[in-house]
């Protein structure tokens, strides 16, 4: 018989227990569906230590923020326990490589998109994106925070990751145009601070975008 599964609500206070060293995460959209013949959600969670992840629970084991671990049961008559070996890291890595889509890597962070989070906020989180680059390990950075995978190259080679990029870059120029010009048009003094504190990478795709255009 299949296990209980566990509805998670926006406000939610979880743990991955497969990634402990993330923290507790805050659940900010949660959407129910059918994945694989099981009914899970797709949760987007921010994380205090690795910011917002994209899950499905029909991979990942969630806990209570203030939830025990569970505990190994042993047998009365043999004292040996009766709790399966964890998985291996292969398995982990498969499982992690499953809950990976496209639309995970396509999909700009929440808090470049939360519209409970001020314009300015938003347009800030918008320009950090641009520190990320389609070479070497900064490319791998960023697989890495959008599909929450410990190796993306244990699924995808380095080709699909640089199309992968260069998608994402493209939602993220369109979304950036949009944002910065709301703001510059709601208010100019803050456009300008938020522009001045960017990253030199971040001030030139602004420049390249054109958002007077």
């Amino acid at each position: 018989m299949s296990r209980p599964v566990r509805e998670w609500n926006i406000g939610s206070k979880v743990r991955h227990s497969g990634c402990p060293e993330w923290g507790v995460g805050v659940v900010t959209a949660a959407q129910s569906l059918v994945q694989e013949g099981v009914r899970c959600q797709r949760l987007t969670i921010r994380f205090d230590k690795v910011g917002s992840k994209t899950i499905s629970t029909a991979f990942a084991n969630l806990l209570g923020a203030t939830d025990s671990a569970p505990l190994p049961s042993f047998s009365s008559v043999s004292g040996t326990s009766s709790m399966p070996p964890p998985p291996s890291t292969d398995s982990i890595l498969n499982l992690e490589a499953k809950a990976a889509t496209e639309e995970t890597f396509l999909r700009l962070p929440e808090a470049a998109t939360d519209p409970f989070a001020t314009l300015p906020r938003r347009a800030a989180a918008t320009l950090a994106l641009y520190k990320f680059n389609p070479s070497g390990a900064s490319l791998l950075d960023w697989a890495m925070m959008q599909s929450g995978m410990r190796d993306p190259l244990s699924r995808y080679n380095r080709h699909e990751l640089e199309t992968l990029f260069h998608r994402f870059k493209q939602n993220l120029d369109s979304h950036a145009r949009k944002t910065l010009k709301e703001l510059k048009k709601a208010d100019a003094a803050a456009f300008a601070q938020v522009l001045s504190q960017a990253t030199p990478e971040a001030q030139a795709a602004v420049r390249r975008i054109d958002i007077n255009r």
